[in-house]
């Protein structure tokens, strides 16, 4: 069904979009972006009686290189995307076997978004400088609302394309092989 494969590539699209509004939001206000990082290493909003205090980093070149690899894979997740809608597009007419190999740089970008939201924003930040104790500093409900949109759009992605309907491939034989045109 073609409205379903162009869903596909709008949703893909879209997390593209997110993802580079994220990583620009970073870049242009990094200062801003940049304090949230640090009090998440320092863990200096958490509980007061906390005893997982002995995880705080107070390195400034460790939050410096932990923000610029989030930069880094924010972009990463929207370079991947944007290639992905755009193979996805180039082949949105094409058979179902052409369609769904088209996923490929989409899935690893989804991926990408998924993983980092989920293992940089909730599980180590979350759980292991226990963001989650902070009423200033605490990401998760944001993390956990990002990486759910990044696995439903993964999922949806993911789930196989059949041919267009009313649109069969054309199929010629020569002499040993089997020739499909779309």
């Amino acid at each position: 069904m073609l409205v379903l494969r162009l869903a596909k590539v709008a949703c893909v699209a879209a997390m593209a979009f997110y993802a580079t509004l994220v990583a620009f939001g970073n870049v242009t206000d990094y200062g801003t972006n940049f304090a949230f990082v640090e009090h998440v290493f320092r863990m200096d909003t958490i509980f007061p009686d906390a005893t997982i205090r002995y995880r705080a980093i107070d390195v400034p070149w460790v939050w410096t290189a932990g923000y610029a690899a989030i930069i880094a894979l924010e972009g990463l997740t929207a370079v991947l995307c944007w290639i992905g809608a755009g193979w996805m597009l180039r082949r949105l007419r094409g058979s179902a076997a052409l369609f769904n190999r088209s996923k490929g740089w989409a899935i690893g970008g989804l991926a990408c978004g998924f993983l980092l939201w989920q293992v940089a924003f909730m599980s180590i930040g979350g759980e292991w400088f226990g963001m989650w104790q902070s009423h200033t500093w605490n990401g998760v409900a944001s993390a956990a609302r990002i990486f759910m949109m990044f696995i439903a759009v993964l999922i949806f992605v993911s789930l196989p394309d059949g041919e267009i309907e009313g649109r069969a491939p054309l199929q010629c034989l020569t002499n040993k092989h089997v020739i499909i045109i779309t």
